[in-house]
């Protein structure tokens, strides 16, 4: 039951990852419209970066926004992440990637709106970790 549990984890954050990056790339309309999509030359990370972000880093997070270079490491921060999660290959690899993917965000989020600390993005980060830690081991399948 246990080895079950964690590999409907995998797959739902295989998922997480995956969505986002396949929404982003073709604006399927949920969070990135179809005008604003990466192969209609938007910027995967300029909505986010420009108005999304707040709290002590902000200033540094606005200079990030619409660059090529974060675009890239961005998207295929996503893509490596959620494939090595959906693949369950290089899952130590796809799990520190994801951490530092989540601890970013989080940063750009200073101050969380609904709890003083915690978001999704710290839950994210750990569930990663745990996958890394496992993957390590050769504990996870």
């Amino acid at each position: 039951m246990q080895k079950i549990v964690w590999i409907k984890l995998r797959f739902v954050m295989a998922f997480i990852f995956l969505w986002a990056f396949i929404d982003k790339v073709f604006g399927l309309g949920f969070a990135t419209t179809t005008d604003k999509a990466w192969i209609h030359g938007g910027s995967p990370t300029s909505g986010f970066l420009s108005f999304g972000v707040k709290g002590p880093f902000a200033s540094l997070f606005h200079s990030l926004a619409g660059v090529a270079l974060v675009d890239w490491l961005f998207m295929l921060g996503l893509l490596f992440v959620g494939l090595t999660l959906l693949l369950n290959k290089y899952v130590l690899w796809g799990g520190v990637v994801g951490v530092l993917m989540m601890v970013l965000m989080w940063l750009a989020l200073l101050w969380p709106e609904n709890n003083p600390i915690i978001d999704e993005h710290i839950v994210y980060a750990l569930v990663l970790a745990l996958f890394a830690i496992k993957s390590k081991k050769g504990e996870l399948s």
